[in-house]
């Protein structure tokens, strides 16, 4: 039982700090530091996530409360706002980027898998995109619209244990096929898009790599029925093979591919997929596609329990280690879902752990029975949470 550290210090030791000085060393990120370094910055920032602090001046404020448990953390006094603010900006946030690597990893090896009902053994992905927005204002170099700033999170999601595996911000107005086609993807995989990903030259490219893929079908999208399955199970309108007609369709993707209509009972509409896979059913190909409704949740996770809508310093490199830190920080959450036998929720983790960030106790039998500490049938006195009593 660990009760000499805080639960944050004993949070941030899931980060390998040899590992994490190794990346510095390679960016040679703590050169001209005087004091404030790459890691001080990181303990700042996972601090601003998991507390929710709104500005520069609240994580000052907060870990300047933290008192003499700072050196815990691994840094000797708390940042002041201009020390946060030029760090922000001067750090070179791909540290993060490769830290983020590292936690994912680390994460990995404590991946519960796929869901059951997938019976293949392929990989599947979801791929998708979400718009940040920001003040053009105080954003100028994010132009999205012509009076709107924004910036967007593209993620890839492998859905053994929903972890992101690939993240990059780009400005707003980039398109997502454009990242779609930088992707280096395992021959066998699957990947779930929706219809803005719909691009006939990658669904080409995909096919000749032996990369599956299912992807809304768009509306507009001509073709020529060349086959088609009589024998249909429930809730499949159609299940066709296809060649497209359209003047560059049928000359960039001039293989045949697979139309799939499904019947959604809940909205009560037909659901129109496109794909080259052949050897699964037609209610596969629909489960595959729903199942990349976890890249939505995914996003609304991130954004409702980390500090991804609004930023605390308004330059790109500022903005970048803000994203990534909080994306390092949604792996050390998954990593205590997945090391935890209890059924977390990650709001409810989220939460608790805010409310109990500088408390000490041992973080894993918190995991455990810390969702206990409220319940006046607690029998373990030394199991309550107490915000007032703390070692010397």
């Amino acid at each position: 039982m660990n009760t000499t550290m805080s639960l944050f210090c004993q949070v941030l030791s899931l980060i390998d700090k040899h590992q994490f000085q190794h990346i510095v060393n390679q960016y040679d990120s703590d050169k001209g530091s005087k004091g404030f370094s790459t890691w001080n910055l990181f303990v700042s920032m996972l601090f601003c996530h998991l507390a929710q602090a709104k500005s520069l001046r609240e994580i000052s404020y907060g870990l300047k409360s933290a008192g003499g448990r700072l050196s815990h953390l691994g840094i000797s006094r708390a940042p002041s706002k201009s020390n946060l603010s030029y760090a922000n900006a001067r750090r070179p946030w791909q540290v993060y980027q490769h830290v983020f690597h590292a936690a994912l990893d680390k994460c990995r090896e404590k991946s519960p898998g796929k869901k059951k009902h997938f019976r293949f053994k392929n990989k599947l992905y979801s791929l998708d995109a979400t718009v940040i927005d920001l003040c053009l204002s105080l954003f100028p170099w994010a132009k999205f619209r012509q009076t709107k700033g924004a910036v967007k999170l593209h993620l890839l999601l492998d859905h053994e244990g929903y972890l992101p595996v690939f993240a990059h911000v780009t400005e707003g107005c980039v398109h997502e096929v454009n990242i779609a086609k930088g992707l280096d993807l395992p021959k066998g995989s699957i990947i779930a898009m929706d219809r803005a990903y719909t691009d006939y030259r990658l669904f080409q490219k995909w096919t000749d790599e032996e990369v599956f893929f299912v992807c809304r079908l768009k509306d507009n999208a001509q073709f020529r029925v060349i086959r088609r399955e009589k024998d249909l199970e429930k809730n499949i309108k159609a299940d066709w093979t296809t060649k497209w007609t359209g003047f560059y369709s049928r000359q960039h993707a001039p293989r045949p591919l697979r139309i799939v209509k499904v019947w959604n009972p809940e909205k009560r509409e037909v659901l129109e997929f496109v794909t080259n896979i052949f050897h699964l059913s037609a209610s596969t190909i629909a489960a595959i596609y729903k199942d990349r409704w976890e890249i939505e949740l995914f996003f609304k996770c991130l954004k409702q329990n980390l500090k991804i809508k609004t930023f605390v310093g308004t330059t790109p490199n500022a903005l970048q280690v803000q994203i990534w830190t909080a994306l390092i920080g949604i792996l050390l959450l998954k990593y205590m879902q997945f090391c935890s036998k209890a059924s977390w929720s990650m709001s409810n983790l989220v939460a608790l752990l805010r409310m109990n960030l500088m408390v000490y106790a041992d973080l894993w039998e918190w995991l455990e029975k810390g969702w206990l500490i409220d319940d006046p049938r607690q029998e373990d006195p030394q199991l309550v949470l107490n915000l007032g009593q703390h070692p010397v």
